[in-house]
Protein backbone atom coordinates (compact mmCIF):
# COMPACT_ATOMS: atom_id res chain seq x y z
CA UNK A 1 0.00 0.00 0.00
CA UNK A 2 1.67 3.28 -1.08
CA UNK A 3 2.05 6.00 1.57
CA UNK A 4 -0.17 9.09 1.47
CA UNK A 5 2.91 11.30 1.77
CA UNK A 6 6.62 10.95 0.95
CA UNK A 7 9.03 13.22 2.82
CA UNK A 8 12.72 13.40 1.95
CA UNK A 9 15.61 14.78 3.98
CA UNK A 10 18.70 15.74 2.01
CA UNK A 11 21.46 15.94 4.61
CA UNK A 12 24.32 17.59 2.71
CA UNK A 13 27.89 18.50 3.64
CA UNK A 14 27.32 22.23 3.08
CA UNK A 15 23.53 22.63 2.81
CA UNK A 16 20.53 20.56 3.92
CA UNK A 17 16.78 20.65 3.49
CA UNK A 18 13.57 18.67 3.22
CA UNK A 19 10.81 18.29 0.65
CA UNK A 20 7.58 16.32 0.40
CA UNK A 21 4.72 15.44 -1.92
CA UNK A 22 1.32 13.80 -1.61
CA UNK A 23 0.51 10.60 -3.47
CA UNK A 24 -2.50 12.18 -5.21
CA UNK A 25 -0.33 15.08 -6.43
CA UNK A 26 2.44 12.73 -7.55
CA UNK A 27 0.00 10.76 -9.70
CA UNK A 28 -1.15 13.94 -11.48
CA UNK A 29 2.17 15.81 -11.61
CA UNK A 30 5.29 14.07 -10.20
CA UNK A 31 7.13 17.39 -9.96
CA UNK A 32 4.55 18.96 -7.63
CA UNK A 33 6.96 18.81 -4.70
CA UNK A 34 6.91 21.23 -1.75
CA UNK A 35 10.14 22.41 -0.09
CA UNK A 36 10.72 24.81 2.78
CA UNK A 37 12.17 28.28 2.13
CA UNK A 38 14.97 29.24 4.52
CA UNK A 39 16.22 32.79 5.12
CA UNK A 40 19.75 33.53 6.28
CA UNK A 41 20.13 36.38 8.73
CA UNK A 42 23.41 37.49 7.14
CA UNK A 43 22.68 39.11 3.78
CA UNK A 44 19.07 37.81 3.83
CA UNK A 45 19.97 34.96 1.49
CA UNK A 46 16.80 33.02 0.60
CA UNK A 47 17.09 29.39 -0.51
CA UNK A 48 15.35 26.01 -0.40
CA UNK A 49 18.19 24.62 1.71
CA UNK A 50 19.84 25.83 4.89
CA UNK A 51 23.45 25.66 6.07
CA UNK A 52 24.49 22.29 7.58
CA UNK A 53 25.52 23.73 10.97
CA UNK A 54 24.28 22.58 14.34
CA UNK A 55 24.70 24.17 17.77
CA UNK A 56 24.50 22.57 21.24
CA UNK A 57 24.84 24.38 24.54
CA UNK A 58 27.41 23.62 27.24
CA UNK A 59 25.30 20.67 28.51
CA UNK A 60 25.24 19.17 24.98
CA UNK A 61 21.56 20.03 24.63
CA UNK A 62 20.43 20.83 21.08
CA UNK A 63 19.94 24.56 20.53
CA UNK A 64 19.57 25.29 16.80
CA UNK A 65 20.33 24.24 13.26
CA UNK A 66 21.13 25.93 9.96
CA UNK A 67 21.35 29.69 9.48
CA UNK A 68 19.88 30.14 12.97
CA UNK A 69 22.77 28.15 14.50
CA UNK A 70 25.32 30.14 12.46
CA UNK A 71 23.87 33.44 13.67
CA UNK A 72 23.54 32.41 17.32
CA UNK A 73 27.11 31.08 17.45
CA UNK A 74 28.45 34.19 15.71
CA UNK A 75 26.70 36.41 18.29
CA UNK A 76 27.99 34.28 21.17
CA UNK A 77 31.48 34.68 19.70
CA UNK A 78 31.05 38.49 19.55
CA UNK A 79 30.32 38.48 23.29
CA UNK A 80 33.12 35.93 23.87
CA UNK A 81 30.57 33.48 25.32
CA UNK A 82 30.96 30.69 22.75
CA UNK A 83 33.75 28.67 24.38
CA UNK A 84 31.53 26.12 26.20
CA UNK A 85 29.13 25.64 23.30
CA UNK A 86 29.44 22.90 20.70
CA UNK A 87 29.31 24.07 17.09
CA UNK A 88 29.51 21.57 14.23
CA UNK A 89 29.79 22.55 10.56
CA UNK A 90 30.29 20.38 7.47
CA UNK A 91 30.53 17.30 9.70
CA UNK A 92 28.88 14.85 7.28
CA UNK A 93 32.30 14.15 5.73
CA UNK A 94 33.15 12.21 8.89
CA UNK A 95 31.15 9.31 7.42
CA UNK A 96 32.97 9.34 4.07
CA UNK A 97 35.08 6.21 3.66
CA UNK A 98 35.00 5.63 7.40
CA UNK A 99 36.07 2.06 8.10
CA UNK A 100 35.67 0.80 11.64
CA UNK A 101 32.79 3.22 12.33
CA UNK A 102 30.94 2.49 15.59
CA UNK A 103 27.81 3.81 17.31
CA UNK A 104 30.09 5.37 19.94
CA UNK A 105 32.16 7.35 17.39
CA UNK A 106 33.00 10.88 18.50
CA UNK A 107 32.83 14.07 16.46
CA UNK A 108 35.05 17.10 17.02
CA UNK A 109 33.46 20.53 16.94
CA UNK A 110 35.02 23.79 15.65
CA UNK A 111 37.18 24.10 18.78
CA UNK A 112 38.15 20.42 19.05
CA UNK A 113 35.61 19.52 21.78
CA UNK A 114 34.17 16.04 21.36
CA UNK A 115 30.60 14.80 21.33
CA UNK A 116 28.89 11.57 20.27
CA UNK A 117 28.46 11.64 16.49
CA UNK A 118 25.20 9.68 16.73
CA UNK A 119 23.70 12.42 18.91
CA UNK A 120 24.79 15.15 16.47
CA UNK A 121 23.41 13.37 13.38
CA UNK A 122 20.15 12.29 15.02
CA UNK A 123 19.54 15.81 16.38
CA UNK A 124 19.79 17.23 12.85
CA UNK A 125 17.44 14.62 11.36
CA UNK A 126 15.03 15.14 14.28
CA UNK A 127 15.09 18.91 13.79
CA UNK A 128 14.34 18.67 10.05
CA UNK A 129 11.58 16.11 10.70
CA UNK A 130 9.94 18.29 13.38
CA UNK A 131 10.40 21.42 11.29
CA UNK A 132 8.45 19.81 8.47
CA UNK A 133 5.62 18.86 10.81
CA UNK A 134 5.38 22.32 12.42
CA UNK A 135 5.82 24.37 9.22
CA UNK A 136 3.42 22.31 7.14
CA UNK A 137 0.85 21.57 9.85
CA UNK A 138 -2.02 23.03 7.83
CA UNK A 139 -1.13 20.95 4.76
CA UNK A 140 -0.58 17.83 6.87
CA UNK A 141 -3.80 17.92 8.93
CA UNK A 142 -5.16 14.42 9.41
CA UNK A 143 -1.83 12.82 8.45
CA UNK A 144 -0.44 10.26 10.90
CA UNK A 145 3.23 9.18 11.28
CA UNK A 146 2.33 5.84 9.73
CA UNK A 147 1.03 7.60 6.57
CA UNK A 148 4.51 8.92 5.75
CA UNK A 149 7.40 7.26 3.97
CA UNK A 150 10.64 8.99 4.94
CA UNK A 151 13.59 9.06 2.54
CA UNK A 152 17.11 9.88 3.69
CA UNK A 153 19.77 10.64 1.07
CA UNK A 154 23.35 9.30 1.23
CA UNK A 155 26.22 9.37 -1.29
CA UNK A 156 26.38 6.22 -3.43
CA UNK A 157 30.09 5.91 -2.60
CA UNK A 158 29.43 5.53 1.13
CA UNK A 159 30.03 2.11 2.67
CA UNK A 160 27.42 0.01 4.47
CA UNK A 161 28.54 1.11 7.97
CA UNK A 162 27.90 4.78 7.16
CA UNK A 163 24.47 3.98 5.69
CA UNK A 164 23.52 1.99 8.81
CA UNK A 165 24.76 4.87 10.98
CA UNK A 166 22.39 7.29 9.19
CA UNK A 167 19.50 4.82 9.45
CA UNK A 168 19.97 4.36 13.20
CA UNK A 169 20.31 8.13 13.69
CA UNK A 170 16.89 8.55 12.00
CA UNK A 171 15.32 5.74 14.04
CA UNK A 172 16.54 7.40 17.26
CA UNK A 173 14.27 10.40 16.59
CA UNK A 174 11.12 8.38 16.03
CA UNK A 175 11.23 7.49 12.34
CA UNK A 176 9.99 3.90 12.19
CA UNK A 177 12.43 1.47 10.52
CA UNK A 178 9.75 0.16 8.16
CA UNK A 179 8.81 3.68 7.05
CA UNK A 180 12.37 4.70 6.22
CA UNK A 181 14.19 4.35 2.90
CA UNK A 182 17.78 5.16 2.10
CA UNK A 183 18.18 6.80 -1.33
CA UNK A 184 21.51 7.07 -3.15
CA UNK A 185 22.06 10.70 -4.10
CA UNK A 186 23.01 10.35 -7.80
CA UNK A 187 20.14 7.89 -8.34
CA UNK A 188 17.68 10.37 -6.83
CA UNK A 189 19.08 13.09 -9.09
CA UNK A 190 18.70 10.76 -12.08
CA UNK A 191 14.97 10.30 -11.35
CA UNK A 192 14.51 14.06 -11.04
CA UNK A 193 16.17 14.64 -14.41
CA UNK A 194 13.99 11.96 -16.04
CA UNK A 195 10.87 13.85 -14.98
CA UNK A 196 12.05 17.21 -16.33
CA UNK A 197 9.97 18.60 -19.21
CA UNK A 198 11.89 18.23 -22.49
CA UNK A 199 12.87 21.41 -24.31
CA UNK A 200 14.38 20.48 -27.66
CA UNK A 201 16.14 23.67 -28.62
CA UNK A 202 18.12 24.53 -25.51
CA UNK A 203 21.72 23.68 -24.71
CA UNK A 204 20.60 21.90 -21.55
CA UNK A 205 17.89 19.87 -23.29
CA UNK A 206 17.38 16.30 -22.06
CA UNK A 207 15.82 15.41 -25.41
CA UNK A 208 16.72 11.81 -26.27
CA UNK A 209 18.77 11.32 -23.08
CA UNK A 210 16.14 9.11 -21.43
CA UNK A 211 14.79 7.17 -24.40
CA UNK A 212 14.79 3.36 -24.19
CA UNK A 213 18.33 1.97 -24.49
CA UNK A 214 19.95 5.36 -23.83
CA UNK A 215 22.99 5.55 -21.55
CA UNK A 216 24.05 8.51 -19.44
CA UNK A 217 26.34 9.40 -16.56
CA UNK A 218 25.21 11.26 -13.45
CA UNK A 219 27.86 13.42 -11.78
CA UNK A 220 26.48 14.60 -8.43
CA UNK A 221 28.82 17.39 -7.37
CA UNK A 222 28.05 18.37 -3.81
CA UNK A 223 29.91 20.33 -1.17
CA UNK A 224 31.90 17.41 0.18
CA UNK A 225 31.83 14.55 -2.30
CA UNK A 226 31.42 14.13 -6.04
CA UNK A 227 29.39 10.98 -6.57
CA UNK A 228 29.15 9.28 -9.97
CA UNK A 229 26.86 6.60 -11.41
CA UNK A 230 26.27 5.38 -14.96
CA UNK A 231 22.74 4.37 -16.04
CA UNK A 232 20.94 2.78 -18.95
CA UNK A 233 17.21 3.21 -19.61
CA UNK A 234 15.36 -0.10 -20.00
CA UNK A 235 12.44 -0.77 -22.37
CA UNK A 236 10.00 -0.58 -19.45
CA UNK A 237 11.35 2.87 -18.49
CA UNK A 238 13.26 1.55 -15.48
CA UNK A 239 16.95 2.28 -14.90
CA UNK A 240 19.83 -0.19 -14.82
CA UNK A 241 23.22 0.71 -13.41
CA UNK A 242 26.10 0.00 -15.82
CA UNK A 243 29.14 0.66 -13.64
CA UNK A 244 29.71 0.57 -9.89
CA UNK A 245 29.22 3.84 -8.00
CA UNK A 246 32.42 5.83 -7.70
CA UNK A 247 33.78 9.30 -6.96
CA UNK A 248 35.80 11.14 -4.35
CA UNK A 249 36.04 14.00 -1.86
CA UNK A 250 36.56 16.78 -4.44
CA UNK A 251 33.37 18.76 -3.78
CA UNK A 252 32.86 22.52 -3.62
CA UNK A 253 34.43 22.88 -0.15
CA UNK A 254 37.82 22.17 -1.79
CA UNK A 255 37.55 25.66 -3.35
CA UNK A 256 37.07 27.19 0.13
CA UNK A 257 40.09 25.24 1.36
CA UNK A 258 42.17 26.57 -1.57
CA UNK A 259 41.23 30.16 -0.63
CA UNK A 260 42.08 29.60 3.06
CA UNK A 261 45.41 28.01 2.02
CA UNK A 262 46.20 31.04 -0.18
CA UNK A 263 45.63 33.40 2.76
CA UNK A 264 47.65 31.16 5.10
CA UNK A 265 50.46 31.22 2.53
CA UNK A 266 50.59 35.01 2.87
CA UNK A 267 49.97 35.57 6.60
CA UNK A 268 51.16 32.19 7.97
CA UNK A 269 49.29 29.22 9.44
CA UNK A 270 49.80 30.57 12.98
CA UNK A 271 48.01 33.82 12.10
CA UNK A 272 45.11 31.98 10.37
CA UNK A 273 44.78 29.69 13.41
CA UNK A 274 44.73 32.63 15.83
CA UNK A 275 42.28 34.58 13.63
CA UNK A 276 39.80 31.70 13.36
CA UNK A 277 40.01 31.08 17.11
CA UNK A 278 40.06 34.62 18.57
CA UNK A 279 37.88 36.40 16.00
CA UNK A 280 35.28 33.66 15.56
CA UNK A 281 32.47 35.99 14.45
CA UNK A 282 34.63 37.55 11.72
CA UNK A 283 35.89 34.16 10.61
CA UNK A 284 32.36 32.75 10.19
CA UNK A 285 31.21 35.85 8.31
CA UNK A 286 34.29 35.60 6.08
CA UNK A 287 33.40 31.97 5.17
CA UNK A 288 29.78 32.94 4.40
CA UNK A 289 30.91 35.84 2.19
CA UNK A 290 33.24 33.58 0.24
CA UNK A 291 30.51 30.94 -0.21
CA UNK A 292 28.37 33.57 -1.97
CA UNK A 293 31.28 35.14 -3.88
CA UNK A 294 32.59 31.89 -5.38
CA UNK A 295 29.29 31.39 -7.23
CA UNK A 296 29.97 34.56 -9.24
CA UNK A 297 33.31 33.40 -10.66
CA UNK A 298 33.07 32.62 -14.39
CA UNK A 299 35.59 31.05 -16.79
CA UNK A 300 35.62 34.20 -19.01
CA UNK A 301 36.48 36.42 -16.04
CA UNK A 302 39.17 38.91 -17.07
CA UNK A 303 39.11 41.68 -14.46
CA UNK A 304 40.29 41.57 -10.86
CA UNK A 305 37.98 40.21 -8.15
CA UNK A 306 37.50 41.90 -4.79
CA UNK A 307 37.11 39.69 -1.74
CA UNK A 308 36.02 41.08 1.61
CA UNK A 309 38.47 39.99 4.30
CA UNK A 310 37.86 40.97 7.96
CA UNK A 311 40.17 43.74 9.18
CA UNK A 312 40.81 41.60 12.27
CA UNK A 313 42.85 39.20 10.10
CA UNK A 314 45.27 42.02 9.24
CA UNK A 315 45.34 43.09 12.90
CA UNK A 316 46.15 39.50 13.95
CA UNK A 317 48.97 39.48 11.38
CA UNK A 318 50.46 42.70 12.76
CA UNK A 319 50.18 41.50 16.37
CA UNK A 320 51.92 38.23 15.51
CA UNK A 321 54.56 39.89 13.27
CA UNK A 322 55.44 43.28 14.85
CA UNK A 323 57.05 45.68 12.39
CA UNK A 324 56.09 43.55 9.37
CA UNK A 325 54.07 44.91 6.47
CA UNK A 326 51.44 42.84 4.60
CA UNK A 327 52.43 44.51 1.31
CA UNK A 328 56.01 43.32 1.77
CA UNK A 329 54.75 39.78 2.56
CA UNK A 330 52.84 39.79 -0.76
CA UNK A 331 55.53 41.34 -2.99
CA UNK A 332 58.25 39.10 -1.54
CA UNK A 333 56.27 36.03 -2.61
CA UNK A 334 56.71 35.55 -6.41
CA UNK A 335 53.41 33.63 -6.57
CA UNK A 336 51.44 36.74 -5.64
CA UNK A 337 53.56 39.67 -6.82
CA UNK A 338 51.55 41.86 -9.24
CA UNK A 339 48.61 39.44 -8.90
CA UNK A 340 47.23 40.41 -5.52
CA UNK A 341 46.78 43.57 -3.44
CA UNK A 342 45.49 43.84 0.11
CA UNK A 343 44.25 47.12 1.53
CA UNK A 344 42.21 47.20 4.74
CA UNK A 345 39.35 44.73 4.38
CA UNK A 346 39.66 44.45 0.57
CA UNK A 347 41.67 41.72 -1.07
CA UNK A 348 41.97 42.25 -4.85
CA UNK A 349 42.97 39.21 -6.84
CA UNK A 350 44.01 38.78 -10.45
CA UNK A 351 41.41 36.86 -12.53
CA UNK A 352 43.75 33.93 -13.24
CA UNK A 353 44.71 33.57 -9.58
CA UNK A 354 41.01 33.64 -8.62
CA UNK A 355 40.07 30.99 -11.17
CA UNK A 356 42.99 28.83 -10.00
CA UNK A 357 41.11 28.31 -6.68
CA UNK A 358 38.95 25.82 -8.61
CA UNK A 359 41.88 23.95 -10.19
CA UNK A 360 42.30 21.13 -7.67
CA UNK A 361 38.65 20.13 -7.52
CA UNK A 362 38.03 20.44 -11.27
CA UNK A 363 41.25 18.63 -12.22
CA UNK A 364 40.56 15.70 -9.89
CA UNK A 365 37.05 15.29 -11.29
CA UNK A 366 38.15 15.56 -14.95
CA UNK A 367 41.05 13.11 -14.43
CA UNK A 368 38.69 10.66 -12.73
CA UNK A 369 36.10 10.92 -15.52
CA UNK A 370 38.80 10.33 -18.16
CA UNK A 371 39.75 7.10 -16.38
CA UNK A 372 36.09 6.15 -16.12
CA UNK A 373 35.44 6.63 -19.84
CA UNK A 374 38.22 4.12 -20.56
CA UNK A 375 36.08 1.29 -19.11
CA UNK A 376 34.33 -0.86 -21.73
CA UNK A 377 30.92 -0.38 -20.06
CA UNK A 378 31.27 3.41 -19.98
CA UNK A 379 33.23 4.52 -23.09
CA UNK A 380 30.18 4.80 -25.37
CA UNK A 381 28.04 6.75 -22.85
CA UNK A 382 27.12 9.96 -24.77
CA UNK A 383 25.65 12.22 -22.03
CA UNK A 384 26.84 13.63 -18.72
CA UNK A 385 24.26 15.04 -16.29
CA UNK A 386 25.86 17.52 -13.87
CA UNK A 387 23.78 17.88 -10.68
CA UNK A 388 24.29 18.99 -7.08
CA UNK A 389 25.07 22.41 -5.62
CA UNK A 390 28.64 22.55 -6.96
CA UNK A 391 27.30 21.71 -10.46
CA UNK A 392 25.87 25.24 -10.53
CA UNK A 393 29.43 26.60 -10.60
CA UNK A 394 30.26 27.90 -14.11
CA UNK A 395 33.92 26.94 -13.47
CA UNK A 396 33.06 23.26 -12.92
CA UNK A 397 30.66 23.24 -15.89
CA UNK A 398 33.31 24.67 -18.23
CA UNK A 399 36.00 22.26 -16.99
CA UNK A 400 33.79 19.25 -17.80
CA UNK A 401 32.54 20.65 -21.12
CA UNK A 402 36.07 21.46 -22.34
CA UNK A 403 37.47 18.08 -21.32
CA UNK A 404 34.63 16.11 -22.96
CA UNK A 405 33.74 18.01 -26.13
CA UNK A 406 32.27 14.91 -27.79
CA UNK A 407 29.84 14.34 -24.90
CA UNK A 408 26.58 16.15 -24.26
CA UNK A 409 26.95 17.88 -20.88
CA UNK A 410 23.59 18.81 -19.33
CA UNK A 411 23.05 20.94 -16.22
CA UNK A 412 19.35 20.66 -15.36
CA UNK A 413 17.34 23.53 -13.96
CA UNK A 414 17.63 23.61 -10.15
CA UNK A 415 20.70 21.34 -10.28
CA UNK A 416 21.25 21.98 -6.57
CA UNK A 417 17.78 20.62 -5.73
CA UNK A 418 17.91 17.57 -8.01
CA UNK A 419 18.89 15.20 -5.19
CA UNK A 420 16.31 16.54 -2.70
CA UNK A 421 13.39 16.50 -5.14
CA UNK A 422 14.57 13.24 -6.74
CA UNK A 423 14.58 11.59 -3.30
CA UNK A 424 10.84 12.38 -3.03
CA UNK A 425 10.26 10.74 -6.43
CA UNK A 426 12.32 7.73 -5.30
CA UNK A 427 10.08 7.37 -2.23
CA UNK A 428 7.03 7.08 -4.50
CA UNK A 429 8.68 4.71 -7.01
CA UNK A 430 11.73 2.93 -5.52
CA UNK A 431 11.41 0.16 -8.10
CA UNK A 432 12.40 2.60 -10.89
CA UNK A 433 15.98 1.38 -10.31
CA UNK A 434 15.94 -2.21 -11.63
CA UNK A 435 19.58 -3.32 -11.26
CA UNK A 436 22.79 -2.14 -9.61
CA UNK A 437 26.47 -3.04 -9.93
CA UNK A 438 28.25 -4.25 -6.78
CA UNK A 439 30.87 -1.82 -5.48
CA UNK A 440 32.73 -4.57 -3.61
CA UNK A 441 33.05 -8.35 -3.37
CA UNK A 442 30.99 -9.37 -0.33
CA UNK A 443 31.35 -12.56 1.65
CA UNK A 444 31.68 -14.18 5.06
CA UNK A 445 34.67 -15.66 6.87
CA UNK A 446 34.53 -19.43 7.21
CA UNK A 447 36.74 -22.44 7.88
CA UNK A 448 36.97 -25.78 6.04
CA UNK A 449 38.80 -29.08 6.53
CA UNK A 450 42.44 -28.32 5.75
CA UNK A 451 43.68 -29.43 2.32
CA UNK A 452 47.47 -29.09 2.00
CA UNK A 453 47.25 -28.99 -1.82
CA UNK A 454 45.24 -25.76 -1.91
CA UNK A 455 45.36 -24.14 1.55
CA UNK A 456 48.12 -22.00 3.05
CA UNK A 457 49.97 -23.54 5.99
CA UNK A 458 49.79 -20.19 7.80
CA UNK A 459 45.97 -20.48 7.90
CA UNK A 460 45.92 -23.95 9.48
CA UNK A 461 44.19 -24.30 12.86
CA UNK A 462 43.23 -27.35 14.98
CA UNK A 463 39.57 -27.53 15.93
CA UNK A 464 38.29 -30.47 18.02
CA UNK A 465 41.44 -32.38 17.03
CA UNK A 466 40.82 -31.83 13.31
CA UNK A 467 42.92 -29.64 10.99
CA UNK A 468 40.95 -26.75 9.50
CA UNK A 469 41.79 -23.88 7.17
CA UNK A 470 40.79 -20.61 8.81
CA UNK A 471 39.84 -17.17 7.39
CA UNK A 472 38.50 -18.42 4.06
CA UNK A 473 36.53 -15.77 2.11
CA UNK A 474 33.17 -17.36 1.21
CA UNK A 475 32.09 -15.12 -1.70
CA UNK A 476 28.44 -14.08 -1.91
CA UNK A 477 28.60 -11.46 -4.69
CA UNK A 478 31.53 -10.13 -6.70
CA UNK A 479 32.65 -6.58 -7.35
CA UNK A 480 31.30 -5.43 -10.72
CA UNK A 481 28.50 -8.03 -10.68
CA UNK A 482 25.11 -6.80 -11.92
CA UNK A 483 22.46 -7.60 -9.32
CA UNK A 484 18.71 -7.30 -9.90
CA UNK A 485 16.77 -5.22 -7.40
CA UNK A 486 14.30 -7.16 -5.25
CA UNK A 487 15.81 -10.59 -5.93
CA UNK A 488 18.01 -12.33 -3.34
CA UNK A 489 21.50 -12.79 -4.78
CA UNK A 490 22.49 -15.51 -2.31
CA UNK A 491 20.56 -18.42 -0.86
CA UNK A 492 22.60 -20.63 1.46
CA UNK A 493 21.98 -23.11 4.25
CA UNK A 494 23.89 -22.72 7.49
CA UNK A 495 23.79 -25.26 10.37
CA UNK A 496 24.84 -25.25 14.01
CA UNK A 497 28.14 -26.93 14.96
CA UNK A 498 27.29 -27.55 18.64
CA UNK A 499 24.11 -29.10 20.09
CA UNK A 500 23.61 -26.29 22.65
CA UNK A 501 24.33 -23.46 20.20
CA UNK A 502 21.61 -20.77 20.27
CA UNK A 503 22.93 -18.53 17.50
CA UNK A 504 25.09 -18.68 14.38
CA UNK A 505 27.52 -15.82 13.87
CA UNK A 506 29.38 -14.83 10.73
CA UNK A 507 31.92 -12.09 10.20
CA UNK A 508 31.12 -10.16 6.98
CA UNK A 509 33.99 -8.96 4.80
CA UNK A 510 34.32 -6.83 1.68
CA UNK A 511 37.14 -6.86 -0.83
CA UNK A 512 38.33 -4.66 -3.68
CA UNK A 513 39.31 -7.83 -5.57
CA UNK A 514 36.88 -9.99 -7.54
CA UNK A 515 38.28 -13.32 -6.33
CA UNK A 516 39.69 -13.13 -2.77
CA UNK A 517 40.64 -16.47 -1.18
CA UNK A 518 41.32 -15.34 2.40
CA UNK A 519 39.81 -12.56 4.50
CA UNK A 520 43.35 -11.61 5.58
CA UNK A 521 44.43 -10.67 2.04
CA UNK A 522 45.31 -7.12 1.01
CA UNK A 523 42.17 -5.28 -0.11
CA UNK A 524 39.90 -7.14 2.34
CA UNK A 525 38.15 -5.22 5.11
CA UNK A 526 36.03 -6.45 8.01
CA UNK A 527 32.57 -4.92 7.59
CA UNK A 528 30.42 -6.34 10.37
CA UNK A 529 28.64 -9.30 11.85
CA UNK A 530 25.69 -11.42 10.74
CA UNK A 531 23.76 -13.25 13.50
CA UNK A 532 20.94 -15.84 13.25
CA UNK A 533 19.07 -16.72 16.44
CA UNK A 534 18.15 -20.37 16.99
CA UNK A 535 17.06 -20.44 20.66
CA UNK A 536 15.26 -23.83 20.53
CA UNK A 537 17.96 -26.49 21.16
CA UNK A 538 15.66 -29.54 21.44
CA UNK A 539 16.81 -30.88 18.05
CA UNK A 540 20.46 -30.64 19.05
CA UNK A 541 22.73 -30.73 15.99
CA UNK A 542 19.84 -31.12 13.54
CA UNK A 543 19.18 -27.36 13.32
CA UNK A 544 19.92 -24.64 10.81
CA UNK A 545 18.53 -21.91 8.59
CA UNK A 546 18.07 -21.12 4.90
CA UNK A 547 19.48 -17.65 4.46
CA UNK A 548 18.66 -15.17 1.68
CA UNK A 549 20.93 -12.16 1.19
CA UNK A 550 20.05 -9.26 -1.09
CA UNK A 551 22.85 -6.91 -2.16
CA UNK A 552 20.94 -5.02 -4.85
CA UNK A 553 19.13 -2.53 -2.64
CA UNK A 554 20.51 0.71 -1.25
CA UNK A 555 21.16 -1.34 1.91
CA UNK A 556 22.03 -5.02 2.44
CA UNK A 557 18.98 -7.09 3.45
CA UNK A 558 19.20 -10.53 5.09
CA UNK A 559 16.25 -12.84 5.78
CA UNK A 560 16.27 -16.41 7.09
CA UNK A 561 13.79 -19.27 7.63
CA UNK A 562 14.06 -22.48 9.63
CA UNK A 563 15.58 -25.39 7.67
CA UNK A 564 12.59 -27.62 8.50
CA UNK A 565 9.79 -25.05 8.35
CA UNK A 566 9.91 -22.41 5.59
CA UNK A 567 7.08 -20.49 7.31
CA UNK A 568 9.11 -20.06 10.48
CA UNK A 569 11.16 -16.86 10.24
CA UNK A 570 14.54 -16.93 11.96
CA UNK A 571 15.45 -13.69 13.75
CA UNK A 572 18.41 -12.10 11.95
CA UNK A 573 20.61 -9.09 12.69
CA UNK A 574 23.25 -7.45 10.52
CA UNK A 575 25.54 -5.13 12.46
CA UNK A 576 28.07 -2.93 10.65
CA UNK A 577 28.63 -0.68 13.69
CA UNK A 578 29.77 -3.23 16.28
Amino acid sequence: MPSILVAAIDFGTTFSGYAFSFLHDYKKDPLKISANTWTAGVGNLVSLKTSTCVLFDSTQTFHSFGYEAEEKYSNLALDDEHHDWYYFKRFKMMLYNKMGLTREALLEDEKGKKMEAMKVFSSVIGYLKDHMWSTCESQLSGIQDSDITWVLTVPAIWNDSSKQFMREAAEKVGICANDLMIALEPEAASLYCMHQPIQKNTENSTFGVFKSGAKYMVVDAGGGTIDITVHEVQENGKIKELHKANGGDWGGTKVDESFKSLLADIVGNDVMGAFSSIHKYDFLEFLTDFEVKKRTIYPNLAEKVTFKVPISLLETYRETNPGCNIKTAITSNPKYENKLTWTGDKLRMDAELTKALFDESCKKLVDHLKQLFMHSTVKDVPSILLVGGFAESPMLQMAVKQAFKTKKVIVPQDAGLAVLKGAVLYGHEPKTISARVCKYTYGVAMSKIFDSTIHLESQKIICNGVEHCNNLFDIHVRMGQLVKVGEPQVSKKYAVVKPDQTEIDFEIYISNNTDPTYTTEKGCTHLGKLTFNLPDTTKGMDRGAHVHMTFSGTEIVVTAVDQDDPDKVVSTTVDFLG
